[in-house]
Parts: C-alpha cells; sequence; structure tokens
C-alpha cells in the first residue's frame, strides 16, 4: 500500500533550557531536588549527538507503527547516509517480516558525481579547459542515472550503457570511442545513428585527453563492479526516488529554518504544520480553525483553494519534458561560465596555499 502521504513523524530535541540552567547545581541540594521534583516536562526528549538522530528517529517510528497505524513498514527508501536501516531491519522480527532496503535512483546517480568530484579534487591536472569540468561531471552523472533506469534488471545492458557513457563523452573527431554505444537507426547515439543512416549529422565534441580517460576509468570499473550493479538492480527495480521527502523537508525548513534555533514546541508546531500542508493542501487551516471552534469566511475558503490550484498548475508545470530540459540547459551554462572564471582567475583560494 502506497498512499503517498505521511503517516508518522517524529520531532527530536536535545535542547532544555531549565535543565540547561541547573545543570551545574548541586544534584544533592533541596533546591535541585525540588525544581526536579516539578520539572516532569522536559523539552528534550533525545541524549546523543545530533548524526544519531536519524537512526533513533527512524526507529521510533517503525516500533509504534502496529500501535498506531495497525501496520508494519516492510520497505526502508535511504540513500546509505546513516544506520537508520541497520536499526529497524530487523524490528518486526518476532512476526517473521525483514524489513527490505531500497535504493533511491537519484541517490545511486549521485555516486559517479560524488566519485568524479573526489578524483578531481585529489588530481588538479585533471581539471581544466578540454578536460574534467564541472559541466562534464554533470553530464557524466545524468548519464549514469539514464544508463539506470534504461536498463533495471538487465546487468549486462546495464554496465555496457554505463561504460558507453563515458567513451561517448570522450570521443572525438580523431579518435571516436562508440564502440560500446547501442546501434541502429534508433541509437541515441547521434554517432552510430549517423552510420546506420549513411547520413553525417552528428558533430564530435572536443573529448578528452588520454591521460584523463586513464584516470576515469578505474573509478567507471568501480561503479560497474557485478555486485554493485546487481544490488541497483535489485533495489532500484521500483524506479523510485526520495523527491516526496525532500518536498517535505523544504516544507519544514520553510517554517524553521535551520539556521534559527528553535524549541521543541516551535519545532513541533512548524512540523506538523507542514506536514498537514503536505497531505491535504491549504485546507488544513480550515479544518484547523473548525477545530478551534472557528468558523473560516468563503474568503478564506476560496483563497486556500486558489493556493492550492497554484500549487498543482506549478508542479505540472515543473513536471513538464520541456520545463525540465530547460532547467538542465541553464545548469549546463551555469557550470560553462563556472569552469570558464576558474580558468580566466586561476586558483584563488585554498586552505593554507597563500
Amino acid at each position: 500500500m502506497d498512499t503517498g502521504k505521511v503517516l508518522d513523524v517524529e520531532a527530536l530535541s536535545q535542547g532544555c533550557k531549565q535543565c540547561e540552567r541547573h545543570e551545574q547545581m548541586d544534584k544533592n541540594s533541596l533546591e535541585y531536588q525540588m525544581w526536579r521534583a516539578d520539572h516532569t516536562t522536559c523539552k528534550s526528549n533525545f541524549q546523543g549527538s545530533a548524526p544519531a538522530m536519524e537512526p533513533e528517529g527512524a526507529e521510533r517510528i517503525f516500533q509504534r507503527s502496529v500501535e498506531l497505524h495497525n501496520l508494519r513498514y516492510t520497505e526502508f527508501y535511504g540513500d546509505g547516509d546513516s544506520k537508520s536501516f541497520s536499526r529497524i531491519k530487523n524490528i518486526y522480527q518476532d512476526a517473521g517480516i525483514l524489513v527490505e532496503k531500497k535504493e533511491c535512483i537519484g541517490h545511486v546517480q549521485k555516486r559517479v558525481g560524488t566519485a568524479l568530484r573526489k578524483l578531481k579534487r585529489d588530481n588538479p591536472s585533471l581539471g581544466g579547459r578540454g578536460k574534467l569540468t564541472d559541466s562534464l561531471i554533470d553530464k557524466l552523472q545524468n548519464y549514469y542515472g539514464i544508463a539506470i533506469r534504461s536498463n533495471v534488471g538487465n546487468l549486462a545492458g546495464m554496465k555496457k550503457a554505463i561504460h558507453a557513457s563515458l567513451m561517448h563523452c570522450a570521443s572525438s573527431e580523431a579518435r571516436p570511442l562508440h564502440d560500446h554505444c547501442p546501434t541502429g537507426s534508433a541509437s541515441w547515439c547521434k554517432y552510430q545513428k549517423d552510420k546506420a543512416n549513411h547520413t553525417n549529422l552528428f558533430k564530435h565534441g572536443p573529448g578528452l585527453p588520454l591521460p584523463v580517460i586513464a584516470k576515469l576509468k578505474p573509478e567507471y570499473i568501480r561503479l560497474s563492479e557485478n555486485n554493485l550493479l546487481q544490488k541497483i538492480c535489485y533495489k532500484c527495480l521500483h524506479g523510485k526516488t526520495q523527491n516526496q521527502n525532500e518536498s517535505l523537508n523544504g516544507m519544514v525548513w520553510q517554517r524553521i529554518p535551520k539556521e534559527i534555533y528553535v524549541g521543541r514546541e516551535t519545532l513541533e508546531l512548524g512540523l506538523y504544520d507542514a506536514v498537514s500542508y503536505f497531505n491535504i493542501g491549504s485546507i488544513s487551516i480550515i479544518k484547523l480553525f473548525q477545530a478551534l471552534g472557528i468558523p473560516s469566511g468563503k474568503y478564506t475558503e476560496e483563497g486556500c483553494r486558489l493556493q492550492d490550484q497554484l500549487r498543482v498548475n506549478i508542479a505540472q508545470h515543473k513536471s513538464k519534458a520541456t520545463t525540465k530540459k530547460r532547467c538542465k540547459v541553464i545548469r549546463g551554462l551555469k557550470k560553462q561560465k563556472d569552469d570558464h572564471n576558474k580558468q580566466t582567475e586561476g586558483v584563488s583560494y585554498g586552505p593554507g596555499q597563500f
């Protein structure tokens, strides 16, 4: 069952102002004992480091699923940046249910970008005009994602498509490297398409120097190993992403920005308001007024309806293929401009370099 709605959230807070004011007091003093007896509602509901909050929150949500909703969560979508899955995978073991981990395709795609940026950072000679620029890394990252999405369930096809994405971008007029690209008139590779149609429409880019290709190959071999791709084939078979989660996070941060410290009550208020808006839209305001015994007028209802309609229209516009393509083009142009500026200016900032 997949409703697309938020069923449960957990607001964790390490801070309690009253506890902070009294932590230096003598624990055996009468004043402290009296305060401790009166301090029944502590604002802090988590003791530990900030990175440990996510695993703890996930465990609490999974633990109360049966009591709260009379259901069990059987799948976990994660990006592997925390121990959340290891904390919840055996949480329903008494019922004979093992939680499955599913990979977000978007985060799998980002692996190649992360790996290439690290490689470029560790090897400054790879950067520069005609080499491994930021715009080229973005292109390779997108092609890696396309290779995965187009071949889910086909290990050999996925591996071939990943190698083709690198060689296609590395090709030049003097050194075409399109052996891994699909052949035929329907191929996405315009070089192979020209070859099948006996035309000459494709124009090569500058390509990549052989030393750069030699540095990139080991990374691509690692990112296309059979055991890794088998996991991706299985864990990405659903074809889903964590975009819904990120959308909810964006709504939460609009209400309670990360840069501003707030208490637990404010945190929970912003969180629950974001969840209500995410699930049912602006009508949540009207329902809140009704629960408080405040009748809403026709202008409030019409305003909420128009706001929800605008939200739907914007989402539909952003989901269009033309809009997505335009965003990619604009992002690519910005990257090219940034690459050009870096080449013109040279190294102007570096920790301890000047």
